[in-house]
This record gives C-alpha cells, sequence and structure tokens, in this order.
C-alpha cells in the first residue's frame, strides 16, 4: 500500500470494536496477551455482566455490520456528527466527527493524523472552553503541527539513534530528530489519512479509525493494522482505545499527544496547574532525551509529583533531566498492582476548577511541560502559543525500549494481539 492510500477496512466492524475495547494483561517478561475482560468487568465489576455486555455491544452495532450508518440521536442524548474538514494536497477529503455528552463535554476529531481537533469541557461555573492546543483550520496541521492532538506510531516517542536490532537484524529507521527517530518518523501516523466509522449506543458514541501500515514503513518490519477507537460517555470519560496486529515481529507503542491547558486553549501558561503523577519511578535520559537504562525513584528531585505540586514550582530547579528537557520531557514509571486500568496523573486547574484524571493499561507515562513552544506557532483564534502553553501526558511504554531489554518489551509479534487503553476523566472542584 502507497503511504498515502487510504487504510483497509477490516472485514467485521462490529467484532473488531468488542475486540478494541478488550484490555490487555501485560506479561512484564515482554509478551502481550489478551485478556478479553468487558468493560464494566475490568473495572472491577463481577464477570457475570461480560456476556451480556458483549451481546448488547454486537446488538448496538448490528448496523455497522451491514453498512449502514449511524445517525444522530436526539438532543437530549449522547449524539455524533460528520463534517467536511479540508481535503489533502492529494485530493482526499479529511472528514471531521463530533461526539457530544450531555453535559456540555464535545470532542472533535478528524482523520488525518486522528487528530483530535478540540475537547471542550465545563469549568466549575458550567463555562465550556476548549482545552487542547490546535489550529482552526487543516492548513495550519498539515504547515507546521509538534503534533498536536496526534496518534503517534508506530512507535511514539525517541529511539535511540534511530536504528535498532530485532531476532538478530537490524533495522534502520528515520532520523527526524537527530540523532534519533521521534514518533514514528518524519511520515509517522500522524501524517496519514484514517479511515473513520462512527458508532452510537445507550451508554457512549465514539469513533473507529483504521489504517495499515506497509512493511517498511519509515524503515519498521511487518504490515501492521491498526484500530484506533475514541468514546465518549455521559460520565464525562473519553476513552482512547488501540488495537493492532502484525505478520512480522516489529516495535510498537501508540500514544495520544493531545497539549492540554485546563484553564483553555490560549490563556496562558500552565504553570499554576496542580499535578499528581502517581508514579514514585522514573527513567532518567541523556542529552539527547534518550534512557540510560536506569529506574531511580523520584525522591529528593524536582520530579517528584507524587504529592499535587505546581508545574512551575521547581521547573528551574537544578537538575540534569530539566537541563537536558528545557523543563519537564521525561518518562515516568506508573505504580500499579498488576495488569489493567491504573491511574496515571490527576491534574487540577485552580482558577476554572476544571480536574483531569487519567488512567491507563500502559507502564509508563510522558510528561511534558510545552518547552519547545516559542511564539512561533499562531494557533486556534490567533492564539500565540508561547512556552508552556500547553503540557502532554503520552500514556506509552518506555522511550527507546526495543534496544532496552531490561524495560518492558513493546516487541508485537504475529499471533498476538496489541491491546491498550487509555481513559481521560474530567470533572470540576
Amino acid at each position: 500500500m502507497a503511504l498515502d492510500s487510504r487504510p483497509q477496512v477490516m472485514e467485521n466492524p462490529a467484532r473488531r470494536f468488542v475486540l478494541n475495547i478488550t484490555r490487555i494483561r501485560l506479561d512484564w517478561g515482554g509478551c502481550f496477551r489478551p485478556q478479553f475482560k468487558s468493560i464494566s468487568a475490568f473495572r472491577g465489576k463481577t464477570k457475570k455482566r461480560l456476556i451480556p455486555g458483549l451481546l448488547l455491544l454486537c446488538i448496538a452495532w448490528m448496523p455497522f455490520a451491514s453498512g449502514s450508518p449511524a445517525s444522530s440521536l436526539t438532543p437530549q442524548s449522547l449524539k455524533i456528527k460528520k463534517d467536511a474538514f479540508g481535503v489533502l494536497p492529494g485530493g482526499k477529503a479529511v472528514d471531521l466527527y463530533t461526539l457530544a455528552n450531555t453535559h456540555g463535554m464535545k470532542v472533535r476529531v478528524m482523520t488525518y493524523g486522528v487528530v483530535i481537533v478540540s475537547l471542550n469541557v465545563p469549568d466549575r461555573n458550567g463555562q465550556s472552553a476548549d482545552v487542547v492546543l490546535g489550529y482552526d483550520h487543516l492548513e495550519g496541521y498539515l504547515a507546521k503541527s509538534p503534533y498536536f492532538g496526534a496518534i503517534v506510531g508506530r512507535f511514539g516517542n525517541r529511539i535511540k539513534d534511530a536504528r535498532f536490532t530485532l531476532d538478530g537484524k537490524e533495522y534502520t529507521l528515520g532520523k527526524n530528530n537527530p540523532p534519533n527517530t521521534l514518533h514514528g518518523g518524519f511520515k509517522g501516523f500522524d501524517k496519514v489519512l484514517w479511515l473513520g466509522q462512527p458508532f452510537e449506543n445507550k451508554d457512549e458514541v465514539g469513533l473507529i479509525l483504521q489504517y495499515t501500515s506497509p512493511d517498511g514503513e519509515e524503515g519498521y518490519p511487518g504490515t501492521v493494522h491498526v484500530t484506533v477507537t475514541y468514546s465518549l460517555n455521559d460520565k464525562n470519560e473519553f476513552g482512547i482505545h488501540y488495537h493492532a496486529t502484525t505478520d512480522k515481529a516489529t516495535p510498537i507503542t501508540l500514544a495520544s499527544h493531545s497539549a492540554f491547558n485546563l484553564a483553555g486553549e490560549g490563556s496562558g501558561d500552565i504553570l499554576g496547574h496542580v499535578l499528581m503523577l502517581n508514579a514514585d519511578h522514573f527513567t532518567p535520559f541523556d542529552s539527547t532525551l534518550i534512557p540510560t537504562g536506569e529506574i531511580l525513584s523520584v525522591k529528593g528531585t524536582p520530579l517528584d509529583f507524587t504529592k499535587p505540586t505546581a508545574v512551575g514550582l521547581r521547573i528551574e530547579g537544578k537538575n540534569d533531566q530539566l537541563t537536558y528537557g528545557h523543563g519537564y520531557d521525561g518518562n515516568f514509571v506508573i505504580n500499579r498492582q498488576g495488569p489493567g486500568l491504573a491511574l496515571a496523573a490527576r491534574i487540577y486547574e485552580p482558577t476554572t476548577g476544571r480536574v483531569m484524571e487519567i488512567d491507563t493499561t500502559e507502564p509508563g507515562e510522558q510528561f511534558y511541560s510545552g518547552n519547545s513552544l516559542d511564539g512561533t506557532i499562531t494557533g486556534k483564534h490567533g492564539h500565540v502559543y508561547k512556552q508552556h502553553s500547553g503540557f502532554c501526558l503520552l500514556t506509552q511504554h518506555y522511550p527507546d525500549s526495543p534496544n532496552r531489554p531490561e524495560f518492558p518489551s513493546s516487541i508485537l509479534r504475529p499471533g498476538r494481539t496489541y491491546l491498550s487503553t487509555t481513559i481521560y476523566r474530567f470533572s470540576t472542584r
């Protein structure tokens, strides 16, 4: 398949979605082992709900199995709609889907790069604001975008010297972040057109997006079929569910690169946001932001966010990690008791009262404080994005894990399934 060709549709969307909302048991020795559970069971409910839940999903998805489109629900319920969002240079149309719940939360997603174009969330007074950085039009994302809102892959984050060895063979990747590769290379998953298919049921609305990455794309081995599912419910939970298979062993870790400002995009810096990271340890990195292989305690360092702390309180502290990253830009090891969803982070914006909590099945999270934003990007509504205008929290496997056998493995092999979920939960106080 050509790099800019449209993704292939999987043969049974209903079955794929059921697989997509299942979760993974991560074998810390390095294997991906599917463990099929319903969302409710995964959150600790009884297993008795598994079969009815899957039946309801299948019933809700019968229109897609026959090829009929979803329709918008009544104004009093969850709803989804589709609009045009411009045309790529090659002439292919980009679609924009809007997901909305009954509490004023609204998410807009485009099919180019699976980009979250906007995410509107109410504050403590019920006033809604868009809390992600980005552009008003497609042209901004095509011209100059530091991964705003996109899904990054085939391997999110950095790989040292743009190469890795797998099963005795060395693979060379594009050095788009010299001397390393970053977020999949020169043309990663953020720069391709995906195929979108909406869905809705009584509990949630969402969008299934699919892309087939051909063998050798950006130097990676194997043809990889990828599905990303976005979902929104009336609990103000926005979910991202990842599903992938391959015909050759290959590294894979997918992540959402939204840059958040809970006071509203364009409202200033995020240094006053109060952050808690559920991480007692981090993976230190060198001057090129590549992990050294160590896993160290955050205790006694400016990287200790185990208790709620303002982002800007220690950002100028004397620490190699802050010097190398020009602020925060490192991977944290999430505290967890076992496989499944675990709390990764909680962040609070005092002036609006907005709170965002992140649960994930991933072992790590990259906290980035918008250090490279320098005022050269003009985003939505003419807002100029200066340093620290937004922050990212990417749930992920550790950077450079293909070259680090001591890290949790990111290698997906034929016959295995990559499954990963991250939930963003919004509230106020």
